[in-house]
């Protein structure tokens, strides 16, 4: 089992940064790729980003490329994600997400989720 709690959301404007943390409780953090996901109101849940266990793998969606940037501390057992040049369309709940083995971009392979973060970005 796995517990995962999300931090670091807010309302910023069009153009600033936000770091996202994901604090991570229960078994070897290690063993788990972790992913971030959003969801905006009246929209499906949406893949952001993923890194590998170690953290030599990262992936992003088109819409994050260049802008954001997944990554890990796996002594702290904290997942990142910092999110930079931040648009409206940015606005949603982000959730981290644990599984064990490789990357994906499916959350339905995932199996273990955080309660989300708000991040609100205004124009």
């Amino acid at each position: 089992q796995v517990q995962l709690v999300e931090s670091g959301g807010g309302l910023v404007q069009a153009g600033d940064s936000l770091r996202l943390s994901c604090a991570a409780s229960g078994r070897t953090f290690s063993r788990y790729s972790m992913g971030w996901f959003r969801q905006a109101p009246g929209k499906e849940r949406e893949f952001v980003s993923t890194i590998s266990r170690q953290g030599g793998g990262t992936y992003y969606a088109d819409s994050a490329e260049g802008r954001f940037t997944i990554s890990r501390d796996n002594a702290k057992n904290t997942v990142y994600l910092q999110m930079n040049s931040l648009k409206p369309e940015d606005t949603a709940v982000y959730f981290c997400a644990a599984k064990e083995g490789y990357t994906d971009y499916d959350a339905l392979k995932y199996d273990y989720w955080g309660q989300g973060t708000q991040v609100t970005v205004s124009s």
